[in-house]
């Protein structure tokens, strides 16, 4: 489940205040993977999630080629909250829940009876509009796997295609895949603002310790490639 132990500092452009997101789940045993703990700041920074030597262990990719259609990125698009988000090499489609801060500033979490569904943090930058969005995920519950289960398997040019309540999908080229420990989060990376739509994807990772929760986040860093009419 999500366990987030850092504050999360919201968009600045729309939150203004420290921000935390706790996960209140683990998994059955013995854990099966691990379920998104993020921890880091959404949009200027947010909670860290906590890697396996409390060192980040950056999975480095290749770099795609550049090309004519990566060039000419499409332009944001309006505000429009997201409804389904499906990441086809690794076969998901899952719906979207929006997520809140509750009286203490803490994140709420995808509820751990419906594991196929993932959560968007709602105060922030919708899928598609200037800004980093932020989509958040288990990757196993008490019951089973999760929805993000195999999140970690992303690689560069994967693509993660969102769609909108108007109706347009988001499509977003996968350009990188990190594992971060908690006590090591790069809020910033993860969740400042590039001046461009961007994606994050977030799961947990890394091992489990029965009474911390997992000592890691998964991380999948995306940007705006296209404008489809189709999820």
């Amino acid at each position: 489940m999500l366990r987030l132990t850092r504050t999360v500092v919201v968009t600045a452009a729309l939150v203004t205040g420290g921000v935390w997101w706790a996960g209140d789940g683990e998994p059955a045993d013995p854990p099966l993977a691990a379920g998104p703990a993020t921890h880091g700041r959404a949009g200027a920074t947010a909670g860290a999630p906590a890697a396996l030597d409390h060192k980040a262990k950056p999975r480095t990719l290749p770099k795609a080629a550049a090309s004519p259609r990566a060039a000419a990125m499409p332009a944001p698009l309006a505000r429009s909250r997201p409804v389904t988000v499906a990441v086809p090499a690794i076969t998901i489609e899952a719906p979207v829940i929006e997520l809140a801060l509750d009286a203490s500033g803490q994140l709420g979490t995808p509820p751990a009876d419906d594991p196929r569904v993932v959560g968007w943090y709602a105060k922030g930058p919708t899928p598609g509009e200037r800004g980093t969005a932020v989509v958040v995920g288990h990757r196993d519950t008490r019951t089973g796997p999760a929805v993000f289960l195999n999140l970690d398997s992303l690689s560069a040019g994967n693509t993660v295609r969102v769609a909108r309540a108007d109706g347009k999908v988001a499509v977003f080229t996968v350009d990188r895949v990190r594992t971060y420990a908690k006590s090591d989060f790069p809020d910033k990376e993860v969740y400042g603002d590039t001046g461009r739509p961007e994606l994050r994807l977030l799961t947990c990772g890394g091992a489990f310790d029965r009474g911390k929760g997992y000592e890691a986040n998964i991380v999948v860093f995306a940007h705006l490639t296209e404008i489809a009419q189709k999820i």
